[in-house]
């Protein structure tokens, strides 16, 4: 499976800090044994990251991962961007996300994690804690390559 990465952050965007959770992320598909065939930092805008998924999809990339941008400061717009170019969202995903780490956390409550199809890929908003983004991402493994799938529209047996 081909994966994308975007860290989502104003501040890594412009190096004022190292970017963790891409790698985190990066570390954690590979032990999967997916392929990252495609990395991005940007900032917390809605078309940077509306223009680097479609850019990732055009790479074909079946599964984008985005961590960072998925809590409730001013800035958080990640899953506004998600939804202004999906096809469909699936609650499912930042349900089981958020109901497995509030395990975890109380401010679990507070994350807008979620899933959709921007065809044809699944792109999975992710927290930008980089033990968040593994944990969720762990969380969700068992339904992403079936998702991935019938986003690309291969033929399932399910």
């Amino acid at each position: 499976m081909q994966v994308g990465i975007i860290t989502v952050s104003d501040r890594a965007s412009q190096g004022v800090y190292d970017d963790l959770g891409g790698p985190a992320l990066r570390k954690a598909a590979e032990g999967y044994g997916w392929s990252v065939t495609a990395e991005a930092i940007v900032p917390d805008d809605i078309h940077d990251i509306q223009n680097t998924i479609v850019s990732f999809r055009r790479q074909g990339c079946g599964l984008i991962l985005t961590t960072g941008g998925t809590g409730v400061s001013d800035r958080d717009v990640t899953p506004e961007a998600i939804r202004g170019i999906m096809r469909v969202e699936i609650p499912g995903f930042g349900e089981l996300m958020r109901m497995k780490s509030l395990e975890l956390t109380p401010n679990a409550i507070l994350s807008r994690c979620m899933a959709a199809i921007v065809d044809p890929c699944l792109v999975i908003a992710l927290p930008g804690k980089p033990q968040g983004a593994v944990d969720c991402l762990g969380f969700v493994l068992g339904a992403i390559p079936h998702t991935v799938k019938l986003a690309q529209r291969v033929p399932t047996s399910c």
